[in-house]
């Protein structure tokens, strides 16, 4: 059995995880050397993902990151996906045995350098084998990454994220939630603001539709990302989800392993009439699961605070969360 002490480094390094609106929507239960995924739909943005297919995505990247922690620590990892037909909210099960993951390793010190990047690079383009290695990071999880190159389909996509923008912001609903998840730092979730402009910010937030402002800013972003790339699954249920997650992270660490920190770009999958378009930009049967823009960054910028462990883990198997 795994010791007490590793199982917390390997936890503490699995919540490092990306996630919408830095909601961290996971709970972590215990039972020997299993670990139960549950997703904590306490935490569910219903406007901005109604169907809780980025919550779900969000749990697979911690489940991967788990699998890479564990290989940072000399242990292999065998992995159930939605073990119980009856409880929804188990997204997997994870067994800590046997021999580590061939590759993983050396990516688990990379967990705490990982961020999300939201602002400009710095221009250098992403040379073709680093490029090369983030798809073959994806595929090796049952994903597809396909970079979006050409011109005009930059301008295509740069188009569509400012269409979504612009439909996102005119919802009450929508802007009410993303306010509702501005927190100070100290909460260890959501988007971090200092806590003195938080309620004006809030107040901003849902007061006024700022979609054609953001959309100028992010269809700019798009087009002059130096990596702007879709990544998607073949089919669209829990299960290519949770790939989604996990290629997701796989990729991302192998960015950071080249220099390289990734943002998301998603309003075109979210916004559920503009999707089909994207698919159709991607070229690629299937199903656009993630937009994703990367680069080198021009700073180092604090890293996202995470909830403590004692937050999200549980010693014994539980009800579901739903």
């Amino acid at each position: 059995m795994t010791d007490p002490d590793t199982r917390s480094r390997i936890l503490n390094n699995a919540i490092r995880a990306p996630s919408s609106h830095n909601t961290q929507p996971w709970i972590f239960s215990l039972a020997g050397d299993d670990i139960n995924l549950f997703a904590d739909r306490t935490r569910a943005l219903p406007a901005n993902d109604p169907d809780d297919r980025e919550l779900t995505i969000s749990c697979g990247c911690a489940m991967m990151a788990l699998r890479v922690a564990a290989a940072g620590e000399g242990c292999g990892t065998r992995i159930a996906l939605l073990p119980d037909k009856d409880d929804p909210d188990l997204l997997a099960r994870i067994t800590l045995n046997g021999d580590p993951e061939s590759g993983l390793a050396p990516l688990a010190p990379l967990l705490a350098q990982r961020q999300t990047y939201r602002k400009g690079f710095d221009g250098r383009p992403v040379p073709e084998d680093a490029r090369d290695a983030l798809i073959a990071a994806a595929t090796a999880e049952g994903a597809w990454l396909v970079p979006v190159e050409d011109d005009a389909d930059r301008h295509k996509a740069a188009d569509l994220v400012a269409r979504g923008d612009e439909e996102q912001w005119g919802d009450p609903a929508w802007r009410r939630e993303l306010a509702a998840w501005m927190h100070p730092r100290r909460t260890g979730d959501g988007l971090t603001l200092p806590w003195l402009t938080i309620p004006v910010a809030q107040l901003v937030v849902r007061s006024f539709d700022m979609g054609n402002g953001v959309a100028a800013r992010d269809g700019e972003l798009a087009e002059h990302s130096p990596l702007l790339a879709v990544l998607g699954t073949d089919g669209d249920t829990v299960a290519d989800w949770l790939v989604t997650g996990q290629a997701l992270q796989n990729l991302l660490l192998t960015g950071v392993h080249a220099g390289l920190q990734g943002s998301y770009l998603n309003q075109p999958v979210q916004v559920s009439r503009l999707r089909p378009e994207l698919g159709k930009l991607a070229g690629k049967p299937g199903h656009p699961q993630i937009l994703l823009r990367m680069g080198y960054p021009e700073e180092i910028l604090p890293l996202s605070p995470r909830r403590r462990l004692k937050e999200v883990v549980e010693n014994a198997p539980g009800p579901s969360r739903r």
